[in-house]
Formats: structure tokens, sequence, C-alpha cells
């Protein structure tokens, strides 16, 4: 072998023999700071608080009067007999969903086709049905009279307890949109 390779060699043992001396002083407080933290008790972390899923809220007198209205009793006019001058068409032949109540009813959709804006009403039972202003439906001689984009007006011929009929605005609102 030649000597330079020989002191290379030496010189690279000895460099690696001081930079192993030095770091392991330089470490050994870290050491010690390590072993004294998993020497110290164990803490306890407190647990997340429990939330309440957010409930939404259903408005569900949309369907009726409002109370800014005037009452039904203030609004129905009495002719000189003393009867009110409202009183349902018997004669008229009545429409399917004339047989379901009122309450039954859900409107699930609006339709506007060749001019004509059409409501998509649910019956309750099942079943969907296109009807527009001037069908009727409900138990108390409900004549659409109105219909938007999120609901639909309608009236109502109820009796008024004194052998008279008195109107009753009704509307149903678009699911969804309350």
């Amino acid at each position: 072998m030649e000597t330079g390779n020989i002191v290379r060699a030496l010189a690279t043992v000895l460099a690696f023999g001081l930079i192993a001396g030095c770091s392991a002083d330089k470490n050994k407080d870290l050491q010690d700071f390590m072993e004294d933290a998993k020497n110290q008790p164990v803490g306890e972390i407190e647990p997340l608080p429990t939330f309440r899923p957010y409930q939404t809220f259903r408005y569900s007198a949309i369907a009726l009067r409002s109370p800014f209205d005037k009452p039904l009793t203030a609004i129905a006019k009495e002719d000189s007999s003393g009867r009110l001058a409202i009183e349902p068409d018997e004669n008229r032949k009545k429409e399917y969903l004339e047989g379901f109540n009122f309450s039954s009813f859900s409107l699930v959709g609006v339709i506007d086709q060749g001019g004509t804006t059409w409501s998509l009403v649910d019956d309750g039972e099942g079943g969907v049905h296109r009807i527009t202003v001037g069908n009727f439906l409900g138990k108390n001689h409900g004549k659409i009279t109105g219909v938007s984009d999120t609901r639909m007006e309608v009236l109502e011929i109820v009796p008024d307890g004194k052998g008279g009929w008195v109107e009753r605005p009704r509307t149903l609102a678009l699911k969804g949109s309350d």
C-alpha cells in the first residue's frame, strides 16, 4: 500500500471517531430530557364536547289564516234576510279530489305548460294529480283561485254555524319551501 492511501485511511477513521465522540456529548442532554419526559405521569385529555344535531323547524301553519287578516265572520257579507249570500253549488258535478280532506293534500310540484300553470298535488294516498285554477278539491267545496311557483291558493265554502255559509281561504305550500 502506498503511504498516501494509508494516511488518507487513518485520517478518515480519525475524522469519523471525532464526529462520533462529539455527537455523543451533544445529544446527551437531549437524551436526558427524553428520559425525564417519559418518566413523568401521563396526563388526561378532556373529551370533546357532545353537540346535539341541528333540528330544522317546520312551519306548519302556512295553510292557516294569517293573524293579520280579518276574521272570517267580518269577511262574510249578509243579505237582507240575515243569511249569508255565499253558498256552494250543490248541482255541480263533484271532481275526484273533492272526496279527500284538505289536510291530506300536499303540493309537490308546479308545471307551466301551454300558458297554464298546473299544480301537482299529492292526495295523501300515493296519487299525484295535475290541477289548475278553477278546479275543486277537498270536502268543503274548495276552489283553486291562484297558483304560483311555491303555493296554491284555495277558497273553501264552509258552514258558519248559524245556518249559512262563509268563505275560508286556504293555502298549500310547495314541500320544502316552508
